[in-house]
C-alpha cells in the first residue's frame, strides 16, 4: 500500500470517530480540526509525510494542516519548495513494500535501487530529501556480473557486459561499508588501445554504506568526449574518476590498479585517491518494468 493511500484510510478512520464532521475540511471550524488531532494523535507521528510526492501533499495533506505540528508542516512544506533544507534526523524512511523482482544485490539495497532511478531519470537530483521520498522503482536490474561468483577479471566482465546499454555498477570497496559507481547509458567495449565514449547522461556516486543512504555524492560527467572508458585490460571504466584497472597485459588476472582519481566529472565521489582492493562488485543492466 502506497503512503498516500495509508493517509487516505488514517483520515477515513478518524472521520468514522467523528460521525459528526463532514469530509471537507474547507468547511471546518477550529474546534473541528483539534477534535481530529486528538483522534489522530496516535496516528499521526506514524505516517510518512515526507515520503510523498508534492501533488498528494498538496492536495491530499495541506487542506488538513491543522491538526500538523506546525514545525512539522513547515519542515514539510520546506521540503517541496527548498532543496537546500537540510532534513532533521528524525524522518521516518520510505516504507518498504513488498517489491519482488527488482534487483538482487549483495551490495545495495531498495533504498539505493529507488536513488539511481530517480538520477537516472534526472527525478529531484537537486532535493536532499530525495530518499525521504517514497520508493521511485520504475526499472528491473537485470544481473549481468557478480565479482564473487564470476571473479574479478576484465576479460570476465567483456565477457558479460560488453555489448549491453544502460549499465549500472556497484563496487563494494574492501576493509570499508563504502560503495561506489556509475551509470553508463552506452555500451561497454573491449580495445588494445584505450578508447572513449561520449555521453552527457553518465554520472558516477558513492554511498558511505548499503543502509546509510541520507548523503551520497552525486558527480554528473562535464568532460563528455571522455565519460567512459575502453580497454581489454580494464573493468567498467568512467574515465579515472572510477577505474579497474589489470598492470599486466593480461585480462585474465584480477584487477590490481583500482582507483577514483577526479579526470571528467564534476566532483570527487571519494576523500582520497589512493588505490583500494574490491570485496565485490556488482553490474546489471536496467530495463523498463513494463517492457518485455
Amino acid at each position: 500500500m502506497r503512503e498516500i493511500e495509508i493517509w487516505e484510510h488514517v483520515l477515513k478512520w478518524g472521520l468514522a470517530q467523528n460521525p459528526t464532521l463532514i469530509p471537507e475540511p474547507n468547511t471546518w471550524s477550529d474546534n473541528d480540526f483539534k477534535t481530529m488531532e486528538n483522534t489522530l494523535q496516535h496516528c499521526l507521528p506514524l505516517i510518512r509525510f515526507f515520503s510523498l510526492s508534492s501533488a498528494d501533499f498538496f492536495q491530499k495533506v495541506r487542506p488538513y494542516k491543522k491538526i500538523l505540528k506546525h514545525q512539522l508542516y513547515e519542515e514539510l512544506l520546506g521540503s517541496y519548495l527548498d532543496y537546500n533544507n537540510e532534513p532533521s534526523n528524525n524522518i521516518l524512511l520510505p516504507r518498504h513494500r513488498n517489491i519482488d523482482g527488482i534487483i538482487n544485490s549483495n551490495i545495495v539495497n531498495l533504498n539505493i535501487a529507488s536513488l539511481i532511478s530517480r538520477w537516472i531519470d534526472k527525478k529531484d537530483i537537486e532535493s536532499k530529501y530525495a530518499y525521504t521520498r517514497e520508493l521511485y522503482l520504475p526499472y528491473k536490474f537485470k544481473l549481468l556480473l557478480r565479482g564473487s561468483s564470476d571473479g574479478f577479471t576484465p576479460k570476465k566482465f567483456h565477457e558479460l557486459c560488453d555489448n549491453i546499454p544502460y549499465t549500472v555498477t556497484f563496487i563494494k570497496i574492501k576493509g570499508t561499508e563504502e560503495i561506489i559507481g556509475g551509470y553508463n547509458p552506452l555500451i561497454w567495449k573491449s580495445h588494445h588501445n584505450a578508447e572513449y565514449g561520449k555521453t552527457k547522461d553518465s554520472f558516477i556516486f558513492s554511498f558511505k554504506s548499503k543502509n546509510d543512504f541520507k548523503d551520497p555524492i552525486l558527480s554528473h560527467v562535464n568532460n563528455t568526449d571522455y565519460a567512459v572508458g575502453y580497454h581489454n585490460r580494464s573493468g567498467p571504466s568512467f574515465n579515472d574518476d572510477i577505474c579497474l584497472v589489470v598492470k599486466e597485459k593480461n585480462d585474465s588476472k584480477s584487477y590490481d590498479f583500482n582507483k577514483c582519481m577526479q579526470s571528467s566529472y564534476e566532483k570527487k565521489i571519494r576523500d582520497t585517491e589512493d588505490e583500494f582492493l574490491i570485496n565485490n562488485y556488482e553490474i546489471f543492466q536496467i530495463t523498463k518494468k513494463d517492457s518485455t
